[in-house]
Formats: structure tokens, sequence, C-alpha cells
């Protein structure tokens, strides 16, 4: 089983808050942004370009009712190739994650199978064709390796988070290679993307997903915090046949992953824990 060290302590610093009523307005288009959402069903019926696009937005504007703005560094596709399978890797902060993803373009992710439960936003996650892994059985990961392939040889692109768990997103994991078997499989490229979030000039761990937290405690930090920005690094293609096997295929996307420089940030003061990464590279563990 993935674990993570982070926990409790690495949600730390204290952010400008916005106003209790804002909160509660946030709180409000939140819901009602989400409950919009059973709409996207008859979205599925459109088009594959006007589909997306209206998948896409449905996405952002609920970053928005949460009050996250959403940055794309790099393309602005996952799919360097239209209808041509694409592995996507990225790491993992938050249950904001496949938001941001989803609102950059809308792709089939593998998900813990407990989000299948998630009010209004599971059933959409569901129906958008995820791929679901069962942690308690993990003897069925051959099987979801095998759904994973299929699905990406019928031209899907797929996210992952590569970890295999949450971060606190000062500090990052080891890529676990099982999941990457299925890119192999299929001859499709993988594509790594990078999360961060930050505040102003500084990166912060208040939308983190991490330790004793309840989605609720997580969603209600978010609905709190002024001026929060989730950035989506969209990074190079690996392309079939760089790696002779998913263990050097796993290193490979996470070595990309961590020498993403293109905008260094600093660390939010806090209380500092052993295992986060230093300031000038933040995501290298």
């Amino acid at each position: 089983m993935p674990t993570s060290p982070c926990g409790d302590g690495c949600v730390s610093g204290t952010p400008d808050n916005v106003s209790a009523v804002r909160q509660a307005w946030r709180a409000f288009t939140a819901v009602m942004a989400i409950l919009c959402g059973v709409w996207i069903a008859v979205a599925l019926l459109l088009p594959g370009r006007q589909r997306e696009s209206v998948v896409r937005l449905w996405f952002h504007a609920v970053l928005r009712a949460f009050g996250v703005r959403l940055e794309v560094h790099g393309p602005k596709r996952f799919q360097a190739v239209p209808r041509r399978g694409v592995l996507v890797a990225s790491n993992h902060v938050s249950w904001l994650d496949e938001l941001a993803i989803d609102a950059v373009q809308p792709i089939k992710i593998v998900a813990k199978k407990d989000i299948k439960g998630w009010p209004v936003l599971g059933r959409i996650i569901t129906a958008a064709g995820t791929v679901y892994l069962d942690r308690e059985k993990l003897r069925e990961l051959p099987k979801t390796v095998g759904e994973l392939t299929a699905t990406l040889r019928n031209g899907s692109a797929v996210g992952i988070h590569a970890e295999g768990t949450t971060w606190c997103g000062l500090a990052s994991g080891r890529y676990k290679p099982a999941l990457f078997q299925a890119a192999l499989d299929a001859g499709v490229p993988v594509r790594p993307i990078v999360l961060r979030y930050r505040i102003g000039d500084h990166l912060t761990t208040q939308p983190a997903f991490v330790g004793s937290d309840t989605l609720i405690d997580s969603i209600r930090r978010v609905l709190k915090v002024k001026g929060l920005v989730v950035e989506v690094h969209v990074l190079d293609e690996i392309a079939p046949g760089r790696a002779a096997n998913r263990r050097e295929l796993a290193e490979l996307a996470e070595a990309q992953s961590n020498r993403l420089t293109s905008t260094e940030l600093e660390i939010a003061p806090s209380t500092g824990d052993s295992h986060r990464a230093r300031p000038i590279s933040p995501l290298v563990a």
C-alpha cells in the first residue's frame, strides 16, 4: 500500500481568509455548480469537441466557485495527436486535483473506489468512464491494468496519480510503476503533469488532503483561503519505446516532473517538517 509521511502538521501557515459572508457565498455557489453537473449527462450526447468543451467549462466553473484560480503552463491539451491514447501521470495533493485536470482537458481517470460514493460528483466522475482501483484488494490490480490498457488502445487519455496517495504539495513521493505497465502494453506515450498550489508567490499546503483530514475538513479550508491558485504544468511526452519496462518508465516520468524549475517559488513560513523539499526545487522529495 502506498504511504506518505505527510500528516496534520504539514497543513500549516496562516493565510489570509475571506470573510464569513464570502465563505458562505462560495459554499452556496459550489453546491449549485456541482448540482448543475447532473446536466453533464446531456453534454455526453454532443459531438466530441463540443462535449469536451462543455465538460471542461463545468469543471472550471466548479473550481472558481470554490475560489480557486487555474493556471496552465505548457500545452493546453494532454493529447499531442487526437484520438491517440496517452497515459497522463500526475502528482497527488488534493481532491481539487481532478477538478483542475479536467478543467484543462476532460479525461478518464484511475481513482480510488470510495470516490464512486461522493454525492453528485462521484456519479459524474463514474459516467466519464473512470477506472476504479480498490486499495483493499490489490489482487485485482492486474484486472485494473487490463482495463486501463484497453481504454488507452481505444484512443482515450487516462490519468493516474503516480504516487498512489496524497502528499502535502511541498514534497512528492516515488512514482509507483504498476499502472505504467498499461502504457507499455498499449504502446502509447506518457504525459507527465505537475500540480502545484500557491497563494501569491508562496507554495501552500492549505488544499492538501492528508493525515486525519476528512473531505469536509479540506473543503472548509479551501472555502476560507484567499487567493488560492492551482498550477497545472503540462510537460513533454515520453514516447513509446524510451523505457524497457514499467519501472524505467515510472522513473523517467518522475525525473521529468522533478526537474520542473520554470517557476521557482518560496515556501510559505511554517513549522517545517524534515521530509519537505528545498524551496528552490519544491517537488523533489
